[in-house]
This record gives structure tokens, C-alpha cells and sequence, in this order.
């Protein structure tokens, strides 16, 4: 998704599913949704070969080996990250981007009520109060 965004001006990902240009082809990924930490664990634990592919980006020196570099330290210092981008590409919202194709922002009006898909990322959230034995909740 990043790879398309910085290079190509676009917000797009591949999917688990998708079809082809000419609309002939159907692609599945069917390990979409796996880490590609865990599949490297699993392709070594049963000793899968690795096949040389000049299409998928595996050469030296590409965009995708740069974007790739910066993501593994984003995890480094920041865990969970990725995670939350993976989460997010399947956690849209329109109204917050800007792409007047996907959202019509020229008849936007307000309404006095609370929507539903509005935006709650500073709204005040209750987390239940933990009870761990042995463990004291402390408010300051």
C-alpha cells in the first residue's frame, strides 16, 4: 500500500482477491491475511525452496526493498504497527479522505446529530477497570 501511495499518487493495496485488468483472470491470495514473518518460519520449518521471481520486486536496489526497510524499523521501535496498518486497510472511511469520487464533500451539511461513522479518534473512550489478583488499581 505504501509502495503505490509514494510512487503512484494512489491509496490502493492488492487485495485477497482481486481481478485482472482486462477482467480474464481472477488472482486469490489465499495467505493474504498471514504475516510475512510467519510465512518466512513456515516455508523455513518445512524447508520450502525459494524460487527466484524477477516480477515480484526481489531484485537489489528497488523501491520495494527501500519501503520494506523502512516498515522493519517502524516495527522496531514502534510494535504493532504494521498491525494496525494491515487493520486499517480494512477499516476505511471516505468522508475522511479526500477523494470527492468516493465522497460526496460539495452537499455535506451538518445536522446537529451524532453519526455513527463520524469521527471518534479524540472522543472520550471507558475501558473496563481490570481485577487482577494481587493488583491495585491506582487513580491519579
Amino acid at each position: 500500500m505504501l509502495l503505490v501511495k509514494v510512487d503512484r499518487n494512489q491509496l490502493k493495496a492488492m487485495p485477497p482477491k482481486l481481478v485482472s485488468d482486462g477482467g480474464d483472470h481472477m488472482v486469490i491470495r489465499p495467505l493474504a491475511y498471514v504475516a510475512e514473518k510467519d510465512l518466512e518460519r513456515w516455508a523455513k520449518v518445512r524447508q520450502f525452496p525459494i524460487i527466484p521471481c524477477t516480477l515480484c520486486g526481489s531484485q537489489d536496489g528497488l523501491q520495494r526493498q527501500v519501503v520494506g526497510e523502512m516498515l522493519r524499523e517502524w516495527e522496531k521501535k514502534h510494535p504493532g504497527r504494521i498491525e494496525n496498518m494491515f487493520a486499517a486497510m480494512q477499516n476505511v472511511v471516505p468522508s475522511h479522505l479526500m477523494d470527492h469520487t468516493k465522497f460526496d464533500f460539495k452537499n455535506l451539511k451538518s445536522t446537529g446529530v451524532a453519526s455513527e461513522d463520524g469521527d471518534k479518534a479524540f472522543d472520550h473512550e471507558e475501558f473496563p477497570m481490570a481485577s487482577l489478583p494481587g493488583m491495585q488499581v491506582v487513580s491519579l
